[in-house]
């Protein structure tokens, strides 16, 4: 009888460690994926701005083609009215 109590004694004690140790690691888990976490939204976040001015990069340059095809055909159509001028 007192050898199925001391056993009885020893898993309930050797469970118990198991449950703490399992609580304890579970903690540091959840604390190391918390910090992960804040740097993937702060990587993120400056992956965004990146893209963000990449974009307005991207819009300036096109307003500048358009201005740019503008001043072309401009001087296009100044030089034939000056070709016309001097064949005069």
């Amino acid at each position: 009888m007192e050898t199925i109590i001391g056993a009885i004694i020893s898993a309930a004690a050797a469970i118990t460690v198991c449950i703490i140790n399992a609580n304890s690691q579970n903690k540091k888990i959840l604390s190391e994926m918390d910090k992960h976490n804040a740097l993937q939204a702060q990587r993120l976040k400056q992956l965004e701005e990146k893209v963000n001015k990449h974009n307005n990069l991207i819009e300036r340059t096109y307003a500048i083609e358009q201005k740019l095809a503008v001043l072309d055909n401009r001087e296009r159509v100044s030089e034939h009215r000056i070709d016309d001028l001097e064949n005069k």
